[in-house]
């Protein structure tokens, strides 16, 4: 999707950290942009820093389906359709796998994975409708490519199946010109840590020592939000599969997919009819790949 200008994009989580990147970066191309978050302080400050930009402000709880529904309502109400969906809301913690508590495992299940479920299937219809194409990029980590340990366990878990929700997405919409991205941020300036997830003022943010973002947040020389924005921008433009902001990371994951291509059998006979099988839905998977999106 090339032509910006006049379109309208919903960017959950959007009112801090990377969400407010993006935003920032989708109103700089001409966008109208809608902002859902669960946050009033966060939308209260970004209010504030964008005052006089095209921008409407809604509270989102992405776990709350009613409340995923009224935003996307708020959204065509204000600008008549939404042409890009940014899926970005999410939480620090969760714990390890190994943790056999659940309580704080499945509000970070809820929220990192539940709730871009909710969002993106309340908002593809209203991008489908308009049969003008679009894209949907939905927040994955560096951690839902190479996981991490201990307490990174949920939110590992929940990042690889955001990769795996979006490439399924992608083949799935691509006869109907619509683009979708999995965007991979690794070490980004975020205010995760200092804000509650919920709008309780007691509330605390659910993060430990070992969590993800605990790590991230306390090194320096971590990526200004504005960057991601615009590798986003970038990867829409171009219907990127992956949006990998952070280049620190690739020889890394080229170990990693070289251990797993080296981990097939290399002296298995195949059976002609698996084999075939197989061979038909790689084919169907590469025939929508090649599909172009509307432009």
């Amino acid at each position: 999707m090339r032509n910006f200008v006049g379109k309208t994009a919903f960017v959950a989580g959007g009112a801090s950290g990377i969400g407010l990147g993006i935003s920032k970066a989708l109103l700089s191309e001409g966008m109208n942009v809608v902002i859902g978050d669960v946050n009033a302080a966060h939308m209260a400050s970004a209010g504030e820093e964008l005052a006089g930009a095209n921008v409407v402000f809604v509270h989102v709880d992405v776990t709350d389906r009613a409340s995923v529904a009224a935003a996307a309502e708020a959204a065509v109400t204000a600008f008549g359709s939404v042409h890009v969906l940014c899926n970005n809301a999410g939480i620090a913690g969760g714990g390890a796998v190994a943790d056999p508590s659940f309580a704080d495992w499945d509000r970070a299940m809820a929220v990192n994975l539940g709730g871009a479920v909710n969002v993106v299937k309340t908002f593809v219809p209203l991008i489908r409708e308009h049969r003008s194409g679009g894209h949907i990029v939905n927040t994955s980590s560096i951690a839902g490519i190479t996981a991490l340990p201990y307490e990174g366990g949920a939110y590992t878990t929940a990042k690889f199946a955001v990769r795996g929700l979006s490439e399924s997405l992608r083949l799935s919409l691509a006869p109907e010109g619509i683009g979708v991205s999995v965007l991979c941020p690794g070490l980004t300036r975020t205010r995760i840590l200092d804000a509650p997830d919920r709008e309780d003022p007691d509330a605390k943010p659910m993060a430990s020592e070992g969590d993800p973002d605990v790590l991230f947040n306390s090194m320096e020389g971590a990526m200004d939000p504005i960057e991601v924005g615009r590798a986003v921008v970038r990867g829409i433009r171009d219907n990127l599969p992956y949006i990998l902001s952070h280049g620190e990371f690739k020889d890394e994951i080229q170990s990693l997919f070289d251990e797993i291509v080296e981990a097939f059998p290399t002296d298995q006979s195949v059976p002609s009819a698996r084999a075939a099988f197989e061979r038909g839905r790689r084919e169907l998977c590469d025939s929508l790949r090649d599909l172009p999106v509307i432009d």
